[in-house]
């Protein structure tokens, strides 16, 4: 995509061959940083502390950091270290474990002399492949976007909802919820995007309008409890959202609050549509409510904000009480029976399990 009108990607091979480089997102929107990953714990950190987030640049980011870990230790013992530090990371991406064991299961096959340089071309691959995936699933949304556009009789603009950031900043390139609005964008239809603000850590706010800002994709943010109100108003005329799991049944866990978008949705005769990758599908588990792992991160992310002050510093400031506890629960889970459908690279899916099986048979 693009950054300051260049092409961009959000994570690449750093010009010595072996360190990393990321897109520094906790730094965005005011402060365009590239950090460097050198070790295993500097992919560790670059995971957990949400410098990468989104579940397909986690994956990524999990299998160059295994490659890291293979460059300073490719004995069993530094291949099984590797896998165990990164999963402990984020726990609801299913990319996160679809990265590791893949990596994992190659790694294992080969003697330790043969690792680095194995996980180093197999984590480039999972890149490419990743927007090659992401491409091809902003075609089939880019088609989703079009019909609902045509059907309307062609209006001034196309008004598409949208939660946390599921853009490309959450991929390598493209995005997942938003490749469909990129595509459409380029491809002349009048898309315009209101983006929830996305409490706590406010995704939507920093990094989501940010990402459209620098395609020139007309947008507005929105505090994160108006979607209904825009809905029961007509000002919405679809809803496409990202995921970090969806179970072999179309349960969706994604950032929390797309469950409530999915409810106003429902009611107001609004399609919800959820893009996502093949990878973030977890064909182990069919009952997202009950089987998916909710992450719980610091309640400090919930009392605590961080912006742009007026004489153009960077401060965090507390918005609570100091002596009031605060939870902080990262995903929830949006029924199958509340999906339109899903935007997938192979085409757009029921949210049922013969819808996905119908896409992906291989994995029955």
């Amino acid at each position: 995509m693009i950054v300051n009108g260049k092409p961009t990607r959000t994570i690449w091979l750093g010009d010595n061959g072996e360190s990393v480089e990321i897109i520094d997102q906790t730094r965005l929107p005011h402060e365009y940083i590239v950090a460097r990953l050198d070790t295993l714990a500097d992919a560790e950190r670059a995971i957990f502390d949400m410098q990468v987030r989104g579940a397909p640049l986690i994956g990524a980011t999990a299998a160059y950091g295994m490659a890291l870990a293979m460059r300073d230790d490719a004995s069993d013992a530094g291949l099984e270290n590797a896998y165990k530090v990164l999963y402990a990371t984020r726990p609801t991406a299913v990319n996160l474990r679809w990265a590791l064991d893949d990596l994992k299961g190659l790694l294992s096959s080969l003697p330790p002399d043969q690792r680095q340089a194995a996980a180093y071309a197999r984590a480039a691959e999972i890149c490419d492949q990743d927007v090659e995936i992401c491409s091809s699933l902003g075609e089939h949304g880019r088609g989703v976007i079009e019909k609902i556009w045509n059907d309307k009789g062609k209006p001034e603009r196309i008004n598409v909802l949208t939660h946390c950031n599921a853009g490309w900043l959450a991929t390598v390139d493209w995005g997942t919820a938003l490749a469909p609005v990129y595509k459409a964008h380029d491809a002349g239809i009048p898309v315009h995007i209101w983006v929830d603000e996305t409490r706590p850590r406010n995704q939507g706010a920093s990094l989501t309008c940010w990402e459209l800002g620098q395609h020139g994709v007309p947008h507005t943010l929105i505090v994160d409890n108006v979607g209904g109100h825009l809905m029961q108003h007509g000002m919405v005329d679809v809803v496409i959202t990202g995921t970090d799991r969806t179970t072999a049944a179309g349960d969706v866990c994604n950032k929390i609050g797309t469950y409530l978008k999915a409810l106003a949705a429902f009611d107001n005769d609004v399609p919800f549509y959820v893009g996502l990758p093949g990878p973030t599908i977890d064909w182990t588990i069919k009952d997202g409510v009950r089987d998916v792992p909710i992450e719980e991160r610091d309640p400090g992310e919930v009392t605590r904000l961080v912006g742009l002050s007026d004489d153009g510093r960077i401060e965090t400031v507390t918005i609570s009480p100091k002596d009031s506890p605060a939870a902080n629960f990262a995903f929830d889970v949006t029924p199958a029976r509340l999906v339109t459908g899903l935007i997938t690279e192979r085409g757009v899916a029921e949210a049922s399990e013969e819808g996905l099986a119908a896409l992906y048979p291989e994995h029955q």
